[in-house]
């Protein structure tokens, strides 16, 4: 099982971006969806989880306000819309999948289940 994770890229301080998570291998909406990142030199932290049923979702502070956390049934896919980046956002960004469908907000420090590859974030002007 495998998630793939893409919109990563570069832009400049105050820009948006959205990234992607599709799961090519199962259903996503039945499963717990979270974003996770990795800066340079940092431990892993988690962004942002979405529940399956009733799609509550959960924030780290400190992206509370700028990032939203999404999913789109039909398409299998969640998204992290990302606004009013900030350098200290720069991270790989990695989403996660759990069977727990409602394991958010512990899911934003817990090993989920499934994971894909990360996409990299560069905040830079």
């Amino acid at each position: 099982v495998q998630l793939q994770a893409s919109g990563g890229g570069l832009v400049q301080p105050g820009g948006s971006l959205t990234l992607s998570c599709t799961a090519p291998n199962f259903i996503l909406h039945y499963h717990a969806t979270a974003w996770y990142r990795r800066a340079p030199g940092k431990e892993r932290e988690g962004v942002s989880c979405i529940n399956s049923g009733d799609k509550s979702t959960y924030y780290a502070d400190s992206v509370k306000g700028r990032f939203t956390i999404s999913r789109d049934n039909e398409k299998n896919t969640a998204y992290l819309q990302m606004n009013s980046l900030k350098p200290e956002d720069t991270a790989v960004y990695y989403c996660a999948a759990d069977r727990d469908g409602s394991i958010c907000p512990r899911g934003l420090n817990y090993n989920m289940d499934y994971w894909g590859k990360g996409t990299l974030v560069t905040v830079s002007s």
